[in-house]
């Protein structure tokens, strides 16, 4: 992922209040989304940009009433699928800002050869491909989100990586550094009621003696301090 910064330069959005996401189809939109709901975040999938002001006084509404609500950290999702309305996207970003608030830009993007590939390999044609080429679409978004492209804060190139580099990359983004937190569960279970479902590494342990038949254990649970 390169990041080339724009008006307002920043190395982590960990602590913005509302992140805007834009950017082309098929360069990590989705993605983003994910990575930022499961870091606690509140997404918003194409909201209307003339709603975008309204959100921001829930969300300060909110935050008032409880300082330990979701509403936090707020990102909303806009791309061209909302067709007319996203041409308001940039005048709404613009009235934010001058009302005081600060929204972050964050704008998705990738090569040609990239995005091709990406929606070849689901079949699916671009949004604003109509009965054209898959280059045709991806060159009329292109020039539909120029200007955004220029005035976004951060500008994610995708085109390199796949989705796991990528939520790691955005994680290191939203969440700052040394606080993208690693989940472990330990649990042990009986082999005769088969694995557990969830399980990414499993240990046969059975080759241990078992300590129920130790009689200074038995009445242990595992979880006692020696």
């Amino acid at each position: 992922m390169t990041a080339d910064t724009g008006p307002t330069p920043q190395t982590s959005l960990a602590d913005a209040p509302i992140v805007i996401v834009t950017g082309m189809s098929g360069a990590g939109r989705s993605t983003t989304a994910n990575v930022l709901e499961d870091l606690g975040w509140l997404v918003v999938d194409n909201l209307p940009p003339q709603l975008l002001s309204h959100l921001t006084q829930l969300r300060e509404e909110a935050r008032a009433k409880d300082p330990g609500s979701r509403l936090q950290q707020v990102a909303v999702v806009v791309d061209v699928r909302s067709r007319g309305w996203f041409e308001l996207l940039e005048g709404a970003i613009v009235e934010a800002r001058e009302r005081g608030e600060r929204p972050s830009l964050v704008f998705l993007d990738a090569t040609d050869e990239a995005l091709v590939r990406r929606f070849e390999s689901v079949r699916r044609p671009h949004p604003l491909q109509g009965d054209g080429r898959l280059l045709d679409g991806i060159q009329r978004e292109r020039e539909r989100l120029l200007d955004l492209r220029s005035s976004a804060d951060v500008v994610i190139d995708s085109s390199g990586l796949n989705v796991h580099q990528l939520s790691a990359k955005l994680s290191s983004l939203f969440a700052g550094e040394g606080r993208v937190q690693l989940r472990i569960a330990v649990m042990s279970f009986g082999f005769k009621y088969g694995l557990p479902l969830d399980a990414d590494v499993v240990f046969d342990m059975r080759f241990l003696p078992n300590p129920y038949w130790v009689p200074e254990l038995r009445a242990l649970t595992g979880r006692d301090c020696p």
